[in-house]
């Protein structure tokens, strides 16, 4: 395990590692996630092993710190990343983040580019203010004060077991702070920063299950390759993994 300092109070982002080489692919995970969890099966499988890899948990979330005084936003988050591949010596690296933690990377990759050469976003969210079936509105509808006292209980109840399983190891005040963060966006928007990327190699992964892409040719047309992992929804890693590797190591 290793950590470094972000933000102003000391507080320390965390991550495990595993050594191979480089250029590093760094796993981001989604909210109320974290990143081992979600990643370490997969960088494991035969077509990603032997790269340096790093499961880094954002704050808030799995082994990172929990600061109160933290606004958790999407940038905020972004620089926290920013600061452990710092600490890390990382850099050109290869970002590999699901969902909440896509949006966390496209933020990251627009603010640090150096620290980015490849982005592959797994059902990134790509847009502010989420329809009301998304995980981060449902959290986002309570009042953070509502949410820390029996609101966060309340949804662990109704998530299911999967995602409770890492949900309960997240700070309830960060956790719906970084939810309404991420329905909040960023500015500019994720899907708009995305499409401007074009000096990094950026690759959206979209579990069949989930339909269509909203936007994709745009998307396309602006360079951003879209694939569709057969057989799998919103958690692709878990759905489909060997499909999941398959396409985070296409043409990488």
């Amino acid at each position: 395990m290793q950590q470094a300092e972000f933000g102003q109070g000391g507080s320390r982002i965390r991550w495990t590692e595993a050594p191979g080489e480089e250029p590093a692919r760094v796993y981001v995970h989604g909210l109320g996630a974290a990143s081992a969890v979600y990643h370490a099966h997969v960088a494991a499988s035969p077509e990603l092993a032997g790269r340096r890899s790093l499961f880094v948990d954002l704050p808030g979330h799995g082994i990172s710190d929990r600061p109160q005084d933290f606004g958790y936003t999407l940038e905020e988050h972004a620089d926290a990343v920013a600061a452990a591949l710092d600490a890390a010596g990382v850099t050109g690296a290869e970002l590999v983040a699901h969902s909440m933690g896509g949006s966390v990377a496209i933020v990251l990759a627009h603010r640090r580019p150096d620290l980015v050469a490849r982005l592959v976003v797994t059902e990134a969210n790509l847009d502010a203010f989420p329809p009301s079936t998304a995980g981060s509105s449902g959290i986002a509808s309570w009042t953070e004060e509502e949410f820390v006292d029996g609101g966060h209980a309340r949804v662990l109840e109704k998530v299911g077991p999967l995602w409770a399983a890492t949900m309960r190891l997240a700070d309830p005040r960060g956790l719906h702070r970084s939810a309404v963060g991420l329905r909040r966006g960023s500015e500019p928007v994720m899907r708009e920063i995305l499409a401007g990327l074009d000096t990094i190699e950026r690759v959206y992964l979209q579990g069949e299950l989930s339909g269509p892409l909203d936007g994709a040719e745009a998307l396309e047309a602006a360079g951003v390759r879209i694939l569709t992992v057969p057989a799998a929804g919103h958690n692709v890693m878990f759905d489909n993994p060997d499909a999941f590797a398959r396409a985070v190591a296409a043409d990488a």
